[in-house]
């Protein structure tokens, strides 16, 4: 430290009025608050390696140089091992978002947009950032290449599966382990990989704007990693909704600085790396805890394994990893006693009814006691749907719940504006060939079926009784018919209940009867 304070002395002239150290992170770093007479204060940094520190130190200045929200670098001994920065505070993004954190991921608004902000920035860095970059400043290596990754699945192997005790074929998972290797390497994209994206790493100023901390370990590399790091961090407890969105709000963001790729091969790339970063993410949770003993990183297990979990149900789904052993092998550990899931209570009223086969609602002690509607618990289902006239105003409800969906059809071509159309219905054939061909009428039905399966299973769960959509067009005789048809046909398809018809303005009533269980 003393040889810091001498450096702080030849950059200012004085010494420091005060030195306080400041808890260090991962690595062997030590960091240090300085302060002066008017209460000025600088961070201090004393590594253990001249590379790993000319990496931050050339990065950081090439930043600066670029405009990116980095600490600038003051003061660097000659040997490289000490230099002094800016100081960004003592409130970082991982401390602002405590509370959702803490309460299993149920974050608010406020840490939402703090989220938001920083996945926002990040594309800011890694294209921007990565113009005119010398990627030999980068520490231990320029680029993220196939060497890099067999490195990772390796740690993997050794440090989580060989401890687990799981039994593998070696040769059989490292075939596999090239081929994913090589997968993940194909594109070769000019973008800088941060490598260690989290939210430990960005710091707040006082309205919340990001800055970045910690890159040292950066280099040439696929975006889609970071954004992995980010998004599935296991600890975060990210709910899938926000994940979402904040992966909505970085594509559209990086669309500011590169043309993007399709969504379809963006998703299917990055699901890629949300494996690899799960694998090695559990590599290193394995050395810390199974080897150090460190209780955190035991602890960090079974919600990686959650997320080991979704990522093969997405692949059953969709078959987007060709690594059938690998695959295999990941579903076994699973499987595992130890990283079972523990299985969620089964709520049940008084009256023995039970509101659902699982408590989806994880119980939290902000929310106080539940309370049930009377309508719980009764079912069956029945779904009635509706075609109407809005001349003639929307359907009322029978059921006296005053609830279900209205829909407007009349943003879709209107085959009711042509002659031969004018006397048919949405139940005939030639309407039924226009509709379909012009296509309009296919994704507006799209988005509804999504909504209306959701909210059909959830009645059902639920034991409620009486649920109704309504399809509403100028007549209500093409668009709103041949919509509330189909709405109906799909409902009774897919979940085999009782749905009534109702295309009140043609007069015409339907009742698709409930299917018996065999």
């Amino acid at each position: 430290m003393e040889q810091l304070i001498q450096l702080y002395k030849q950059w200012k002239g004085v010494a420091p009025q005060d030195v306080e150290k400041i808890p260090g992170a991962g690595s062997n770093r030590q960091y240090y608050r300085l302060r002066n007479a008017d209460g000025q204060s600088f961070i201090g940094v004393v590594g253990t390696s001249r590379d790993e520190n000319h990496a931050f130190i050339s990065l950081a200045r090439h930043f600066r140089k670029r405009k990116l929200p980095v600490p600038e670098v003051l003061a660097v001994s000659d040997d490289e091992l000490r230099y002094l920065q800016e100081d960004l505070g003592s409130i970082s993004l991982f401390e602002a978002i405590k509370g959702g954190r803490e309460a299993g991921g149920r974050y608010n608004q406020k840490e939402k947009q703090l989220l938001i902000k920083a996945i926002r920035a990040l594309p800011d860095i890694q294209i921007r950032g990565a113009r005119g970059l010398d990627w030999n400043d980068c520490y231990p290596q320029p680029v993220f290449d196939t060497d890099s990754v067999l490195f990772d699945l390796n740690y993997f192997k050794y440090c989580f599966l060989k401890p687990i005790g799981i039994d593998f074929h070696e040769l059989k998972l490292e075939a596999n382990f090239r081929l994913f290797a090589k997968d993940l390497t194909a594109e070769d994209i000019d973008s800088f990989l941060y490598r260690d994206f989290q939210a430990r790493n960005i710091m707040l100023d006082k309205e919340g704007n990001p800055y970045f901390i910690d890159f040292q370990g950066g280099r040439k590399g696929p975006y889609y990693y970071d954004l992995a790091s980010f998004l599935w961090q296991a600890s975060a407890k990210y709910p899938n909704k926000l994940r979402m969105q904040l992966l909505s709000e970085y594509y559209n963001a990086l669309k500011q600085f590169i043309e993007v790729p399709s969504v379809r091969h963006f998703a299917d790339r990055l699901s890629l790396f949300v494996l690899f970063r799960t694998l090695q993410v559990l590599g290193a949770y394995g050395f810390r805890g199974y080897f150090e003993r460190k209780k955190h990183f035991l602890e960090s297990i079974p919600p990686a394994m959650q997320n080991l979990r979704e990522l093969i149900a997405y692949n059953e789904r969709n078959q987007c990893f060709p690594y059938p052993y690998l695959m295999e092998m990941l579903k076994r550990i699973t499987q595992l006693p130890q990283f079972a899931p523990a299985k969620k209570p089964v709520v049940t009223r008084d009256d023995g009814y039970k509101t659902t086969e699982q408590n989806i609602y994880p119980a939290h002690p902000q929310d106080g006691p539940a309370t049930f509607s009377k309508y719980d618990g009764k079912g069956p289902l029945v779904v009635r749907v509706y075609s109407f006239s809005y001349r003639k105003g929307i359907p009322e409800d029978e059921s006296g719940n005053g609830g279900g969906y209205v829909f407007d059809c009349r943003s879709t071509h209107n085959p009711g504006r042509y002659e031969p159309y004018k006397k048919l219905t949405g139940l005939d054939e030639p309407v039924i060939r226009f509709l379909e061909d012009d296509g309009e009428i296919l994704t507006f039905l799209d988005h509804i079926y999504s909504l209306a399966d959701a909210h059909v299973a959830r009645y059902i769960q639920r034991g409620f009784t009486s649920l109704m959509f309504s399809f509403g067009c100028t007549g209500g005789q093409h668009r709103s018919v041949y919509s509330a048809q189909h709405l109906a046909e799909h409902i009774h398809e897919k979940f085999g209940i009782e749905v009534r018809i109702i295309h009140r303005e043609q007069g015409i009533t339907q009742t698709l009867e409930r299917k018996t269980e065999s």
